[in-house]
């Protein structure tokens, strides 16, 4: 079941506010997230308008991380970081999504807490269209 309000659910204009279309998987859809403080950083929104990972059959979940882990891979293949965080946030957007948040030595926060926009970088939607591509070939 769909909900309207949902930026995930309804994706078009509200999701536009804060992600770029890469693609679907198997599970969800896959965004570049607008905020690219952290180069490569992607969101995988779920499928259903879920809350909690726990809503999720064994079977759903797996699916879901091995998309998650797709994602991931194409990350790695295309920035290059030295590591890839994994959040599950939705206290107040509650739809099953996952942002993985590519991380590099020197970079915003390296060794420390993780910061969820700590410099507001925001970039064309031409450049939002050249990092999807790639996403979208790394797959």
């Amino acid at each position: 079941m769909k909900d309207v309000n949902c930026a995930y659910c309804m994706q078009g204009e509200l999701a536009a506010k804060f992600a770029y279309p890469i693609c679907r998987m198997d599970t969800g859809f896959l965004y570049v997230f607008k905020e690219q403080s952290h180069p490569g950083r992607l969101i995988l929104a779920h499928d259903r308008h879920i809350s909690e990972m726990i809503e999720l059959t064994d079977e759903e979940r797996n699916a879901f991380f091995a998309d998650v882990a797709k994602a991931a891979r194409a990350i790695h293949k295309v920035f290059k970081p030295n590591k890839v965080n994994y959040g599950a946030y939705g206290d107040t957007g509650c739809h099953l999504h996952m942002h993985l948040v590519p991380k590099y030595e020197g970079g915003p926060e390296w060794g420390g807490v993780f910061e969820m926009n700590p410099g507001k970088v925001l970039l064309t939607d031409q450049e939002y269209e050249e990092i999807a591509e790639k996403i979208r070939q790394a797959l």
